[in-house]
């Protein structure tokens, strides 16, 4: 990282960590609620189906990369309050995933499950974008206390895998663009920057 790490830890005040949490939750929610409000009132330009699939898959992709910042950035200026924040964009990456997937199913395929099947097996930038999706989801499932403390050391092995998720999600969006996209090269290279600077534990997970 190029932040100078701080001396001593960082704190701050309960209620203000509060205050901010409170405040990131309300502002990812209005953000897909307001965003969805104008997809279906027409307010958005051109396609509002190919909108809504970019606003959401997007959107996942950059909550899944937040929430793994937030892990360097709580680590490197020694703010362990920080992590707080992790799970709650972690969690909010994995609905953002399954609101993507919702609209595809919904809109472009018209609940036929049978072409649902069909689209997943025979795209294969698809059955990485699923994939990477299943993973989430169990993230997000057992990111529930209960079920945390049931699984004990295995629940962060289980964890580990959000590292993966993030690739499948960057190929899924590269190739999905089937072109040359800025955008998506500048999301791989923030992905790629946030896995070198965690590559000494992503080894010791894989090795």
């Amino acid at each position: 990282m190029f932040i100078p790490a701080p001396q001593k830890p960082i704190r701050v005040k309960p209620r203000f960590l509060t205050l901010a949490r409170i405040s990131t939750h309300a502002g990812i929610c209005l953000w897909a609620v307001c965003y969805f409000y104008q997809a279906f009132t027409g307010a958005l330009p051109g396609d509002p189906v190919q909108a809504l699939l970019d606003f959401t898959g997007i959107g996942a992709l950059n909550l899944l990369l937040i929430s793994l910042v937030v892990s360097v950035l709580s680590q490197h200026l020694k703010f362990s309050q920080l992590m707080r924040f992790r799970r709650t964009f972690g969690v909010y990456a994995a609905v953002y995933g399954l609101l993507h997937l919702s609209t595809f199913i919904a809109f472009e395929l018209q609940f036929e499950w049978a072409l649902v099947a069909k689209e997943i097996v025979s795209r294969p930038y698809i059955l990485l974008g699923f994939t990477g999706l299943l993973l989430l989801l169990a993230l997000l499932v057992t990111s529930i206390n209960s079920i945390k403390k049931r699984m004990g050391p295995s629940w962060q092995k289980l964890h580990n895998w959000v590292y993966l998720a993030l690739i499948l999600v960057n190929v899924h969006f590269i190739w999905s663009t089937k072109s040359i996209d800025l955008q998506a090269i500048i999301y791989a290279s923030l992905s790629t920057i946030v896995l070198l600077s965690k590559r000494k534990k992503i080894i010791r997970i894989f090795k």
